[in-house]
């Protein structure tokens, strides 16, 4: 039986389904059944949280999209671009019982070394991080609350 931890993120209905014993949740941005695993169920509520309360286009969203990094491919969990095609946030997903760690804000920095997003925002569903980026003074400003789309 599927008995998903409850997040600190808003109820949302999702289209899951069981088969052959595994649990797939229907992921409508890539319009395809992913395998239900911890830090998928909290990536897919990230996403309508994104969409559903701050107002964050679909379209402008890449999920699982590749970077080269120290010539090793990787993949961040979710890229937001600007209406223009800039890159404006770089957000990395934990399952819930992962703990944000300084590694956690280190893989996030490092993706965003590649990307050089305004934003980052981190989540295992449970807490929330979110920072603004100044890449000229190197420097952040960590916010208590994610501004909607059209405020970044």
């Amino acid at each position: 039986m599927f008995n998903p931890t409850p997040l600190n993120l808003p109820f949302y209905p999702f289209k899951i389904t069981q088969r052959d014993g595994l649990y797939y949740i229907f992921d409508e941005a890539r319009k395809k059944h992913l395998v239900l695993t911890p830090e998928e169920w909290v990536r897919q509520h990230f996403i309508k949280y994104l969409i559903s309360e701050k107002q964050f286009p679909p379209t402008l969203m890449q999920i699982e999209g590749g970077l080269s990094l120290n010539q090793t491919k990787k993949r961040s969990d979710i890229l937001v671009y600007t209406q223009s095609g800039e890159k404006l946030m770089v957000i990395e997903c934990k399952a819930p019982s992962v703990n944000i760690t300084q590694a956690t804000f280190d893989q996030a920095a490092r993706y965003n070394a590649v990307y050089k997003a305004k934003w980052l925002a981190i989540t295992n569903g449970l807490n929330h991080y979110y920072a603004e980026i100044d890449h000229h003074n190197k420097a952040f400003k960590l916010v208590e609350e994610l501004p909607t789309y059209s405020q970044l």
